[in-house]
């Protein structure tokens, strides 16, 4: 019996450790009154390198 609660416990244990990776993450940005986010903060929440791609005066204007 108590193998059989070693093996149950090791295969629940590899099942869990298999499926949790899959979960997604939510990530929940507040916004200030006006509804922009600072581009700092949209940084944090995408998981980007540089804030440069979020900030309007770092954008190159179409001609």
């Amino acid at each position: 019996m108590i193998r059989f609660a070693k093996v149950f416990s090791t295969v629940l244990f590899l099942v869990f450790i298999i499926i949790t990776p899959g979960c997604s993450r939510t990530v929940v940005v507040k916004t200030n009154n006006s509804g922009n986010v600072p581009p700092g903060q949209m940084k944090k929440a995408t998981g980007e390198k540089s804030a440069k791609k979020y900030a309007p005066g770092q954008q190159k204007k179409n001609k």
